[in-house]
């Protein structure tokens, strides 16, 4: 879903430079644009050095979604945990999660990139069922995760307007990839945080004691 912040990639250093060439060229023009030749011409490497690291495209596709993915959830891990050092109440937890978002989004200086999930699933014809069912997992890991601090706080502090954990979830993932298309279209990098700090208003407003 997001790629603020870098956990660090596995495999060699020329694996992971192709990996990070292809996954900037895949972000900026998706992925049928993208040739192999094109990541080769930007890493500097000749062919059989690409294909002694990747047997073909779809396999450099798969590596880059399954790095991604884990790259995701760590990010989410960390900040779930950071939020639950900081807090208490599982409310005040999501609330300050929500925050760390902010934070690391307002210090944007150009429009994030984008999300690989994202771009996967805008080509989806082009994916084995394998490599999307990497996208799928990873959403759903988002869904739990929130979902079940979101239904901690419904428990603790009765929402003003009926809601479930796993949709005020997701509505996070929206905001993320929303924001991520705004942004990068009319090139306002602040879009983001601005939108994470709509989804915490909205968050205090439905939980506020009448």
């Amino acid at each position: 879903m997001t790629s603020i912040g870098r956990a660090p990639a596995r495999g060699g250093a020329t694996r992971t430079a192709i990996m990070d060439a292809a996954e900037v060229l895949i972000l900026e023009q998706g992925f049928a644009a993208t040739s192999i030749d094109s990541v080769i011409a930007r890493t500097g490497l000749t062919k059989g050095g690409f294909f002694h690291h990747f047997k073909s495209k779809a396999d450099l596709a798969y590596a880059l979604v399954e790095r991604y993915a884990s790259r995701d959830a760590a990010l989410l891990d960390d900040n779930l945990t950071r939020a639950e050092r900081l807090a208490r109440d599982p409310l005040q937890q999501l609330l300050v999660f929500v925050g760390l978002f902010i934070e690391a989004t307002s210090e944007l200086t150009e429009p994030n990139p984008g999300c690989l999930f994202a771009t996967y699933c805008y080509e989806a014809d082009l994916f084995d069922a394998r490599t999307l069912e990497i996208v799928r997992q990873a959403m759903l890991v988002w869904r739990e995760r929130l979902g079940g601090k979101l239904a901690q706080a419904i428990d603790l502090h009765p929402p003003r307007l009926p809601v479930t954990a796993d949709t005020l979830a997701d509505m996070m993932t929206v905001v993320f990839e929303g924001a991520y298309v705004l942004s990068r279209t009319i090139k306002e990098p602040q879009v983001l945080a601005a939108q994470l700090a709509h989804y915490r208003n909205y968050l205090e407003l439905l939980f506020a004691r009448p």
